[in-house]
């Protein structure tokens, strides 16, 4: 018999929409998972037990009644440690922050309240969600539960390890840079950036506003478009099959490079083979100038996070790990000419990736180049690169989806998945998703 806690939500919705399960049970399922499994992962970093068990026997009492929210209702989920949440201890991963109760609920986390879904708590982000994993944080950093000796990605960092260990289907993330689709990748789970303004931000920690996103971590493709739908407050429809799609394949933008690990490569050309005889044309697609676009990004982030962050480093900044310090003062040497040419390039990637969309229904790349680091590469407290395909589609706001698509070393690695709207690179996810088993894939221990 299916754990309750394993159940997809939309498994879940129909066994509490046929009394087979009841929303209270299927709570103390995750909380019992997540005594048993947090210890060693240290994905959640505040337990809203008493107020996840409330929620989720009123959602009983509503449905019994006939009252239905939604596909969410009754279904438990995680919020990241940046979104406010009225009462409960938000302090962004931050030394700076210790003690910080959030005043009131962040619009985003009020919409999957009033979509019925259960908080179960908050979990670990790295600090002030900009670089990481550090030692100086406000707690130790969540590990990798593939490979406890791996990071996992950020710095939707706790997100992604508890979907990933199984203790809970959904959470809520943000992503500047790739801070959902990364983490998503490394740890073996379904990352998913909508477009650019689809949800609301207000509430949630912000880093750069031209760049900032808030997004889901799901088990699986469909999980992530239910709680999306719950987040924008819409229905997106997610067709079956890709037979006549045209998916494009950016090769050029990462097999050369020398960052990117041979199983990627393999992997990414498998993935595309899959695609294929799932029914799509996989044309090869030119994409610009990588490196461009990244040095681009770059300047807003150091540029919009200073400005962003600015008090915290006229106050107490000795409070602020060491490694959002450095990228936070690297803005300094910025000019509002740097910033102006950045935006700039900005919009000509926007336009470019737009004409590139134009022959195809989406464009398909790993999101990380190599599989999750180990923490001894961070001992230092000091910022290591690592190499990602995520960025560039913060600066255009393209829908973005990270889907897992096999292992190196006993370590997932990514697909990612652009276009012009949720529904298409959903579609698409969901059909590469069933004809592989990458997705139903877990942890030796969970």
């Amino acid at each position: 018999m299916t754990h309750p806690a394993d159940l997809s939500v939309a498994e879940a919705g129909e066994a509490l929409r046929s009394g087979w399960l009841l929303a209270a049970d299927l709570t103390r399922a995750h909380l019992d998972r997540i005594a048993a499994l947090n210890p060693s992962v240290r994905a959640f970093v505040h337990l809203a037990e008493d107020r996840a068990i409330a929620a989720a026997e009123k959602a009983d009492a509503e449905l019994a009644s006939g009252e239905d929210r939604g596909p969410l209702h009754g279904i438990p989920f995680a919020i990241k440690d940046v979104f406010d949440v009225e009462g409960m201890p938000v302090i962004y991963g931050s030394r700076l922050h210790r003690g910080r109760i959030a005043p009131a609920t962040a619009p985003v986390v009020q919409r999957l309240l009033d979509a019925g879904a259960v908080p179960l708590g908050i979990v670990a982000t790295y600090d002030l969600g900009i670089v990481g994993p550090g030692s100086d944080g406000a707690y130790p950093p969540a590990v990798n539960p593939w490979n406890p000796a791996h990071i996992t990605g950020g710095s939707s960092s706790g997100a992604a390890a508890a979907v990933a260990a199984g203790m809970v289907r959904i959470a809520l993330g943000s992503d500047t840079g790739g801070s959902v689709r990364s983490p998503a990748a490394y740890c073996g789970v379904v990352g998913l950036k909508p477009a650019y303004g689809s949800t609301p931000t207000a509430g949630a920690l912000g880093l750069a506003p031209s760049l900032d996103h808030l997004g889901s971590v799901a088990r699986s493709v469909g999980d992530a478009m239910l709680m999306l739908d719950a987040m924008t407050g819409r229905r997106t429809e997610l067709r079956a099959g890709i037979e006549g799609l045209r998916i494009g394949y950016a090769r050029s933008w990462f097999a050369d490079d020398p960052a990117t690990h041979s199983d990627v490569t393999l992997a990414m050309d498998a993935a595309v083979s899959d695609l294929s005889l799932c029914g799509a044309a996989t044309p090869m697609t030119d994409l610009p100038d990588y490196a461009l676009m990244e040095a681009a990004a770059a300047v807003l982030i150091h540029g919009e996070g200073l400005e962003t962050h600015r008090e915290a480093l006229r106050g107490d900044g000795g409070a602020m790990g060491r490694m959002p310090y450095q990228s936070m003062i690297a803005g300094v040497t910025l000019t509002g000419g740097d910033l102006a040419n950045a935006h700039e390039a900005a919009r000509r990637l926007r336009a470019e990736i737009d004409a590139a969309l134009a022959t195809v229904d989406a464009v398909v790349m790993p999101t990380v180049l190599a599989p999750a680091p180990p923490f001894s590469a961070f001992e230092a407290n000091e910022a290591v690169w690592t190499a990602m395909r995520t960025i560039p589609f913060n600066m255009t706001g393209h829908p973005a989806l990270s889907v897992p698509m096999g292992f190196s070393g006993g370590l997932p690695l990514g697909m990612q998945i652009v276009g012009r709207d949720e529904s298409t690179i959903c579609r698409i996810g969901a059909a590469y998703e069933m004809a592989t088993d990458h997705s139903a894939q877990r942890p030796y221990f969970a």
